[in-house]
């Protein structure tokens, strides 16, 4: 027996073969992740400077839109510093006990960034509300500054963390975060120039609680998604019924139960499955061949590499609860 293939015995007899073992060493490959850190941590470099920049500037000016930037800055920064550390924790390689390793610190740290988040837009909008009550003037010029440095500033970032489909969840977070910070440099932008053009003071904590808003939405979606993978949802870009029907027409193959499909950590499925074989034994297709077809099936029109397939016969009385 292959470390990628085990057999067991049914209750007829017949072994069953696995699409994978679920020995350590296969639990231990996954996406790799070196190259997200690196780019991770640049941006993590320039969050830092930015929310640094437009804190201190936000202070001086008196400008609350400008200080609610750099709070959602501020987020993103232990965002970020959250998700480098669950990506070095992740390499660790799996033991007896977790047998996946660390994937899911990943997922965790996600859904630890989305209501740290919530949290942070809860106190910008208290404030901007107190501001509504009580406007405070604001340093305009000084604000326009440092919201075009913002700008400079996350759109650089936004191109270190440009993702593809095979990204992680918290690099396609950290994007999108860049891309709500731009959005709200651009708002703190429009407020100073409203506010040097019309006098009305209340344009500032407006706009903060438009901030707030972007920073909550942004916030819903992150922690929808890590929810779903902790739920063990199927992607949301998967049907398991084109999955069964796929893995159905498949020579050999008589029908398709059981199936399961499920995030283990953002780039890497995993499938499991009951497949009944038309027949057994001289002139049928051997289990080897099924699974072979079966699993390029996979690869190819769903990008799974992760399965476990188990094989009955047609006579197999199957007698467990369907899970």
């Amino acid at each position: 027996m292959t470390v990628h293939e085990h057999e067991h015995e049914h209750g007829h007899g017949q072994p069953q073969k696995d699409g994978h073992a679920h020995g350590l060493r296969r639990a231990s490959a996954g996406p790799a992740r070196e190259g997200e850190a690196r780019r991770l941590a640049l941006t993590l470099a320039l969050a830092i400077v930015a929310m640094l920049v437009e804190g201190i500037g936000g202070w001086m000016s008196n400008s609350l839109a400008l200080l609610s930037d750099a709070g959602h800055m501020l987020a993103d920064a232990g965002a970020i510093a959250l998700s480098l550390f669950a990506l070095r924790v992740a390499t660790r390689p799996a033991d007896a006990r977790r047998t996946y390793g660390y994937y899911r610190l990943e997922i965790l740290a996600a859904l630890f960034n989305g209501a740290l988040l919530i949290a942070i837009a809860g106190g910008i909008a208290i404030e901007a509300y107190q501001r509504l009550l009580h406007p405070e003037p604001v340093q305009v010029r000084m604000v326009v500054g440092l919201a075009l440095t913002g700008v400079v500033l996350n759109g650089l970032g936004m191109w270190l963390t440009h993702t593809g489909p095979g990204a992680s969840m918290n690099l396609r977070a950290t994007f999108l975060h860049l891309a709500g910070d731009l959005l709200n440099s651009v708002g703190v932008l429009a407020s100073a120039a409203l506010i040097g053009l019309t006098g009305q003071l209340a344009v500032d904590p407006l706009v903060s609680f438009l901030i707030a808003a972007t920073i909550v939405w942004s916030a819903i979606r992150l922690c929808r998604e890590a929810v779903d993978v902790l739920l063990e949802g199927v992607p949301s870009h998967l049907e398991v019924g084109d999955i069964g029907g796929a893995l159905g027409k498949v020579s050999g193959v008589a029908a398709v139960h059981d199936l399961h499909v499920w995030t283990i950590t953002s780039g890497l499925i995993a499938l499991s499955c009951h497949i009944v074989v038309v027949c057994d034994g001289p002139g049928c297709r051997s289990h080897d061949q099924i699974l072979t077809d079966a699993k390029a099936v996979l690869r190819a029109r769903f990008q799974i590499e992760h399965t476990t397939i188990q094989f009955e016969s047609e006579s197999f009385r199957h007698d467990e609860a369907v899970h």
